[in-house]
């Protein structure tokens, strides 16, 4: 399947399952005929071309492979004909465009009722990624290095919990929707960060899980251009995929921030991440996520690491743990108080922070306190910690620079930096 036929049926595929299940009201149901429509178109397109109407013919195809998946099931014959009878006639054949033109919202609908409130995080996203992004199962487990029988099962989980709680194609109660909308922001941010900080596996960076971040975030922009935190959310996205250039080596070996080239930072991408965050600052209510994305525009505005404004960055990390104090923005402002105060400042934080259950044992805590130790001048120690660090991640990469940080500091041939 071509790139373009690719990104013509993801940007499609919500559009198309919106259609059906506006109509017909059966979410579970219509996703599983939306796949295989997708799936056959990605095969008759790629070699016929992409007809006139693609969006007339996919919902020609999901609706009969809908009725064909009504009609094998005998023991809800009653409901497959009453259902059937719903399904307009215009579903049936290839439409003109804008006769089956969705709400402007369904994208965000469809975003709303993937990430149902009665669903773990895992299952959201994955149902989000197929659902909405137009992902099939089989790319979706490849991106998280899940087997792919397992995804199928989390996803099919997912769609029965959905529908055991009632869940409709509808926009949530008013009251309901700014911590709805907060889910959905939350999963694009879970994607993300997978895509950027691939937890696992023998890569850094995961493109497919970024790209998809980004491009659904741009479309819930679309649809709520004056929301603050949605803005913020892309612009952090936009400012920390930048980087991405000058992560890696050409061998795949980390390149920590601090050692980065910066010329080979995306400056469009940059100028792009804080025009969006000048604008919400000047208009809306701050949140957590425009603050992470001024956080990284301070970092972006640096043309040398020595040069970098720690003193507003932790100022901007204080506000930060206000919104929110949990573990891992603590341990980010442990760095920005070392760089400010001293490593010994900083140090004494992560003493604090050893006392979270959840963070203890979370190679970054060692990883940080390595870094610090070294900045304190405490080789031994720091090595020690490197080490624990490199035992607890899953990712490769991350591994080979730990431990390569750690046989410098014993003096033992290598890289001098990783």
């Amino acid at each position: 399947m071509g790139d373009d036929v690719g990104a013509l049926l993801r940007e499609l595929a919500p559009q198309v399952l919106a259609a059906l299940v506006r109509h017909h009201g059966r979410f579970d149901a219509c996703e599983d005929a939306v796949q295989e429509a997708l799936l056959a178109a990605a095969v008759q397109w790629g070699e016929n071309g992409v007809p006139e109407s693609p969006r007339g013919w996919l919902i020609t195809v999901a609706a009969r492979r809908l009725t064909d998946q009504l009609r094998s099931d005998a023991a809800r014959r009653r409901r497959e004909e009453i259902d059937a009878a719903r399904l307009p006639s215009e579903a049936r054949v290839s439409p003109a465009a804008d006769a089956v033109r969705p709400a402007a919202d369904d994208a965000l609908t469809l975003l709303f009722l993937c990430c149902h409130p009665t669903l773990s995080p895992p299952s959201q996203v994955a149902l989000t990624l197929r659902a909405v992004g137009g992902l099939t199962t089989a790319e979706i487990a490849r991106a998280f290095l899940t087997p792919e029988a397992t995804m199928a099962q989390r996803i099919s989980r997912a769609k029965q919990q959905i529908k055991a709680a009632g869940g409709r194609f509808a926009p949530p109660a008013p009251a309901e929707r700014p911590q709805r909308l907060g889910a959905v922001l939350h999963v694009l941010y879970l994607v993300f960060n997978e895509g950027y900080l691939a937890t696992s596996g023998p890569d850094v960076h995961r493109g497919e899980l970024t790209g998809e971040a980004i491009r659904l975030a741009r479309q819930v922009r679309r649809l709520l251009p004056d929301d603050g935190e949605v803005a913020g959310l892309l612009a952090l996205m936009l400012l920390t995929e930048a980087r991405r250039a000058a992560r890696t080596r050409d061998d795949g070996s980390v390149v920590p921030l601090a050692e980065q080239d910066r010329g080979r930072w995306d400056r469009a991408a940059i100028s792009e991440g804080t025009a969006l965050l000048t604008d919400v600052l000047n208009r809306t209510p701050i949140g957590p996520y425009q603050i992470q994305a001024a956080i990284a525009a301070v970092h972006s505005e640096a043309d040398r690491a020595e040069n970098t404004d720690w003193a507003q960055i932790l100022a901007l990390y204080d506000l930060l743990v206000r919104f929110e104090p949990g573990p891992v923005p603590q341990l980010n402002r442990a760095v920005a108080v070392a760089m400010v105060r001293g490593p010994r400042a900083g140090l004494d934080l992560l003493e604090e922070l050893e006392r979270d259950r959840k963070l203890a044992g979370h190679h970054r805590l060692h990883a940080v306190r390595a870094h610090l130790l070294e900045l304190h001048g405490d080789r031994e120690a720091a090595r020690t910690a490197f080490e624990a660090a490199a035992r607890r991640t899953a990712s490769r990469p991350e591994q080979r620079y730990l431990r390569a940080r750690a046989s410098r500091l014993a003096g033992a041939e290598g890289p001098s930096t990783p």
